[in-house]
């Protein structure tokens, strides 16, 4: 940092110092300024006249007067009226006092809006000039009357020039600041709403292939030692959804590798082309599922087709789990208008058949997923038993405004 800006961030921590610094300058102005005589036979001279007592005793109030320009602006701007307007009506030969008058009003002008700037420079110039013009001892059209009428001018449009720009400057840093926040909060947001959508997916895989795995470890160790080739078959179901479950589980960390971290798996997403699969996995896993589709062939959005797999799989997933043994499930796909419905139901019996009673994820996983698609999802008990799960997802979707809840 170089000396002079070293000193420029001392004057702006101490604004007193660099207050008394420019009275000091203006009254050095003022009494270099009085010894001036413009009406010389040779244009302007020096030396030729000199300040009378009373003359300098008012350059020094009104250079004095502005050391507290900052701390009360219109006090000292009345002072140096005050002072100015004795100097115009009794100074013979005239000492520029006015110029503390100007730099108050520029001051006063700075720090104040618009309007009372135009009130106070105009009554400020009305009354110096009017003095000046009437009451002093020179011809009303002298030039240093005039002279009055102009530097009070530029003073308070000086004033009112600078406190323009700071406000313009102001404004411009807060819509940065704003501007910041925002992209902040923004960031906040998606990264929120980024986890969130790989913990509903990560549910619904590991929810889904463990159930499976489960039940089908169950199976093989039942008939171990009675049917062993029943328990080959379950443990070749094991691996497969083991596997299955790896192998979504990878696409999906993948989403959470930097960019220089190697390429992350390209399967497609699950959709709604894999629910035969889908249902497969269940049967063999002793669930009897019962599949049909009247949606005709429909090609839906990615998110849509993810959402109704996933729906489907978490559904399927709480047959398996709660409601029973003997439980059976039915799964229908269709189109109705501009949107697909899908509905999971079945038929079993007791608390066990409601999902979701034990306090998991799941139906709200799901609920989040429709909801951010901007659809409907229904869930309850049947009539005589058994649970329903009834989603109906807008074909042409539309995901979730920025800045809206889900």
């Amino acid at each position: 940092m170089s000396t002079l800006e070293r000193a420029r961030c001392s004057l702006k921590a101490h604004p007193l110092a660099l207050d008394a610094a420019i009275a000091a300058g203006v009254l050095v102005c003022m009494v270099a300024g009085s010894f001036v005589d413009p009406r010389g036979e040779n244009g302007v001279t020096w030396g030729v006249r000199s300040p009378d007592t009373l003359s300098l005793l008012l350059m020094t109030l009104g250079a004095a007067a502005l050391v507290f320009r900052r701390r009360a602006p219109k006090t000292v701007l009345a002072v140096a009226g005050t002072l100015s307007l004795i100097e115009c009506v009794t100074g013979d030969p005239r000492a520029p006092v006015a110029m503390s008058a100007v730099v108050a009003l520029y001051t006063v002008a700075s720090t104040t809006d618009r309007t009372t700037t135009w009130r106070i420079g105009l009554l400020t110039m009305t009354v110096l000039t009017a003095a000046a013009m009437l009451g002093g001892p020179l011809p009303w059209y002298a030039q240093e009357n005039l002279g009055v009428l102009a530097w009070t001018g530029i003073g308070a449009t000086a004033g009112d020039a600078v406190r323009s720009r700071r406000a313009v400057v102001q404004a411009m840093r807060e819509r940065a600041e704003r501007a910041e926040r925002t992209r902040e909060e923004e960031a906040r947001r998606r990264v929120a709403e980024e986890r969130l959508r790989i913990a509903r997916d990560l549910h619904d895989v590991v929810a889904h292939h463990i159930a499976l795995v489960n039940v089908q470890a169950g199976v093989a160790a039942h008939v171990m030692d009675k049917r062993p080739d029943q328990a080959k078959e379950a443990l070749a179901h094991v691996r497969e959804a083991s596997r299955s479950a790896l192998n979504e589980l990878r696409a999906t960390v993948g989403l959470l590798r930097q960019s220089g971290d190697p390429e992350a798996p390209t399967e497609p997403a699950p959709g709604l082309s894999r629910l035969d699969d889908l249902a497969g996995t269940f049967r063999s896993a002793g669930l009897p599922v019962e599949v049909a589709r009247a949606d005709h062939g429909t090609a839906l959005p990615a998110a849509v087709d993810l959402a109704a797999y996933r729906i489907v799989q978490e559904a399927l997933t709480n047959v398996q789990k709660h409601a029973g043994t003997d439980a059976k499930a039915e799964v229908s796909v269709v189109r109705v208008g501009p949107n697909i419905e899908v509905t999971v139901l079945d038929d079993g019996t007791g608390a066990a058949a409601e999902p979701g009673g034990g306090g998991g994820h799941g139906l709200l996983g799901m609920r989040e997923r429709v909801t951010a698609l901007r659809g409907t999802l229904t869930t309850g008990p049947r009539y005589g038993g058994g649970f329903r799960v009834h989603a109906i997802l807008p074909v042409k979707t539309r995901t979730t405004a920025s800045g809206e809840p889900a």
